[in-house]
Parts: structure tokens; C-alpha cells; sequence
């Protein structure tokens, strides 16, 4: 099983308790992430492994496991327990979710109660202190406050809350009415996107990978924020296109869309097992005019010197916009990454800037909403580059737009250099 064919409750509130089995699976996901260090998606999938559940409680797994993550410091005070304790005193932990949600206690054999008062006392405790009562941890608390000043607590609560869940549907194959009309005949309800004509947001829980219409390739689950920094890229039928940081390739495929499937489009990465993913979502898109690349050296980006008409850098980021797509991630972090990411996104902007020809477009992005990793490198990209001019730039406001964070900023090659 992979992590994209979980079921999913999207906003849905849970309306019952977890059963028994559940509580543990959820302990034990938890454990696995925090204690070991595994993504998320991992653990699920480790766990999830050869049991046969109902979909419906899977899906309550995903999202209270997922809720507890966003929240972790939040409901861990309730339950008067530390993040490193979730092993041993997990059936705390999972008490206090279920009484903050107003559920009753899971019938475990071997649970450890809260005491209803001091249970209480604590929620409103937690109540008055903003950062704790929005799941931050404190070093990022303070990254927030730095980089986004006033801007940083509205941010901080939008990204405490449950994801949407949008597609892009693919116009090789489709387009919006039709796609939702097919979705409709296999139970999934969706809506469209203001802003966002490539998107429909699914409004009711199902197991979209297990749909006709994806093994038809007629839709990616995408979130609208990044079909948003898909779109800046403006490619056009024939031109030369690189998505140098490709990853597993959603934006390489929504450009695929914008191409028509006309000219050339080159995918590269670091690492090959993405690509090769990418690879098997092109041919089921009819995405036919991907080439993939691996980037085996620097060499690599030298010979592909002045030749595009548009590269997207989409760097290694902090992701500190998609927390709440991936809430595990800001409780194995540290502010010490950060200089080292931002440090690997100056040296891939300077590289990989080479490959645009004169009066091409580059546009760098990524999914963090840090000044730091964002307007400030393209400033000092800028300064360093004469060669290149501003043209625009745009964040994507979690708080703003309920998408997941993302930054953009597209700079014209005037000249092949100073």
C-alpha cells in the first residue's frame, strides 16, 4: 500500500470514539514517527501492512493520527505527558484527544486516566497561550515571529488545521464538468476552485486511487497551492521546458498539461526512484513528451547551458508551508537545518539558472512561507546576476487561500551574462 491510497476523512470531524484496535494502531504509528524518526507516510504503511480494515476506520486512523500531530505539544500538556513519553503512555495521550473533542474514553483494557479537573485546568490554561493552543513548537514559534512578524499568527493557526484535498484534473484527457460528472458517478462529490480553474476540491471522503477516472490517468491529487506555482510557469506548446528539482513530478505533469504535449519537457532529479515514479504517471496522464534525467554530476547542467525557454526551480525547501499536509515533519526539525537549506537553495539557484537562455524565464519556488528561503534569496540572486530582471513574485498565504503555503518568483534572462 502506498500513502496516497489511504482513505481519507478530509475536514470531517470524527462523531465517535476510536475502537480499541484503532487506539493502538494510532500509539503505534505515533511511536514510530517520534521515537524512530519515520515520515509519516511510512509508518502508516508499515502498519497498515496486511490488515484488512474497513475504510471508513482507516480513515478515522489517518485523522486522528494526523490531528494529534499537528496539535502534538497542545495535547500532550493536556495529558501531562512529554512528546518522548507517547510509547509508554500513549492511552494518555489518546484519552485527552478524545475528551478535547467532547468523545467518549476508547474502551482499552490497560488505560491510564485523566483527572477530569485537572483535565480542564489545563484546556483553559492552554487556551490562553496561542502557540501551544495552534500545536508550535517553540523554535518554530520563533522562526514565525522573526521572518513574518504580525503575519505569522494567522499563519501559525491555519496551518493547525486538517488539509483539503483538491485534484488537478488533466486536460490531455478531460476537463473540469466532465471530470466532476465521472467523480460523481464513483461517489466522489467535488467543487470547483475560485482562482484555481485547474482544481476541484473533493468535498466528500473516498479512496480516489481506487477510482476509473485515476487509473485513467484523467486526474492528479495536486493541492491548488502548488497547481497555482504549476501555472506561473507559463509554458507554451513547442517550447523547452526543464523542472530541474522534479521530484516525483506533479508540477512536471501539470506542465505537461500547459505544453499540450508539444515540445520538449525535461524532467531531472537527483535521485532516480523518483523519476522513474514520474515516469509511470506520465504514461498513465499521456503525458508523452516528459524526458526524465537524473543530475549525475554538474556536468549534467553544463551541457543543458542557454537552452530552455522556461526552468522551474522547485528547491529543497523547509516545507514549512505544507505542515499540515506533513505535520511530522516540525517535530523532527530543527532551526539548524535551515541555514543548510538555505545555503543548498543559493548554490542550485546559481547552478541551475545557467540552463535558461537569453530572454527565457526562470521561476524559483518553493513550499515554505519564509522570507529566508524566499524574496530574500531571489534579492540576492539578483544582486549577484545583473543578467536576470525581476518580473513578479507571489507567496501563497496558508492563512489566505486554505491551500497549502507555496512561493513563486519569476526573473527574465536578459542577457547569456553580465
Amino acid at each position: 500500500m502506498i500513502a496516497s491510497d489511504f482513505y481519507y476523512l478530509g475536514s470531517t470531524m470524527l462523531n465517535a470514539s476510536l475502537s480499541p484496535s484503532s487506539t493502538e494502531l494510532v500509539i503505534n504509528v505515533l511511536a514510530m514517527v517520534l521515537e524512530e524518526g519515520k515520515p509519516l507516510d511510512r509508518a502508516y504503511s508499515h502498519h497498515f501492512s496486511g490488515l484488512k480494515l474497513a475504510p471508513s476506520e482507516q480513515a478515522r486512523i489517518t485523522y486522528v493520527t494526523g490531528d494529534l500531530l499537528r496539535r502534538l505539544n497542545f495535547y500532550c500538556y493536556l495529558a501531562d505527558i512529554s512528546t518522548d513519553e507517547i510509547a509508554r503512555m500513549g492511552s494518555r495521550l489518546l484519552n485527552a484527544w478524545h475528551m478535547a473533542n467532547e468523545l467518549p474514553i476508547p474502551k482499552l483494557q490497560y488505560t491510564l486516566a485523566i483527572e477530569e479537573d485537572d483535565f480542564y485546568q489545563r484546556l483553559e490554561a492552554a487556551k490562553q497561550q496561542a502557540a501551544l493552543f495552534d500545536g508550535c513548537p517553540e523554535w518554530l514559534d520563533t522562526l514565525g515571529q522573526e521572518q513574518l512578524g504580525d503575519d505569522w499568527a494567522k499563519e501559525r493557526a491555519a496551518l493547525a488545521q486538517a488539509p483539503k484535498r483538491y485534484l488537478r484534473v488533466n486536460p490531455l484527457k478531460t476537463n473540469s464538468e466532465d471530470l466532476a460528472k465521472r467523480l460523481a458517478k464513483e461517489g466522489v462529490e467535488t467543487r470547483e476552485v475560485p482562482g484555481v480553474p485547474s482544481a476541484l476540491e473533493v468535498i466528500s471522503d473516498a479512496a480516489l486511487f481506487r477510482t476509473e477516472c485515476f487509473k485513467q490517468g484523467l486526474f492528479e491529487q495536486q493541492d491548488a497551492g502548488s497547481q497555482h506555482v504549476a501555472a506561473a510557469v507559463g509554458a507554451e506548446p513547442g517550447m523547452r521546458v526543464i523542472d530541474a528539482c522534479a521530484g516525483a513530478g506533479g508540477k512536471t505533469l501539470a506542465i505537461a498539461a500547459q505544453m499540450q504535449g508539444k515540445g520538449r519537457l525535461l524532467a531531472m532529479d537527483v535521485e532516480q526512484w523518483k523519476l522513474d515514479n514520474l515516469k509511470q504517471r506520465a504514461r498513465r496522464a499521456g503525458a508523452h513528451n516528459v524526458e526524465t534525467r537524473i543530475i549525475a554530476s554538474s556536468k549534467t547542467i553544463k551541457r543543458l547551458k542557454l537552452s530552455a525557454d522556461r526552468v522551474l526551480l522547485d528547491v529543497p525547501c523547509s516545507g514549512l508551508g505544507v505542515l499540515k499536509r506533513n505535520p511530522d515533519a516540525k517535530w523532527r526539525d530543527t532551526p539548524d537545518r535551515l541555514p543548510v537549506l538555505v545555503e543548498l537553495q543559493r548554490e542550485i539557484l546559481q547552478s541551475y539558472s545557467r540552463m535558461v537562455k537569453v530572454d527565457g524565464i526562470l521561476i524559483y519556488a518553493t513550499c515554505s512561507i519564509m522570507p529566508q528561503e524566499n524574496r530574500q534569496q531571489v534579492d540576492a540572486f539578483l544582486a549577484a546576476n545583473p543578467h536576470f530582471s525581476f518580473i513578479d513574485d507571489e507567496t501563497v498565504s496558508v492563512a489566505d487561500t486554505g491551500f497549502d503555503g507555496f512561493y513563486l518568483a519569476r526573473m527574465k534572462r536578459t542577457a547569456e551574462s553580465a
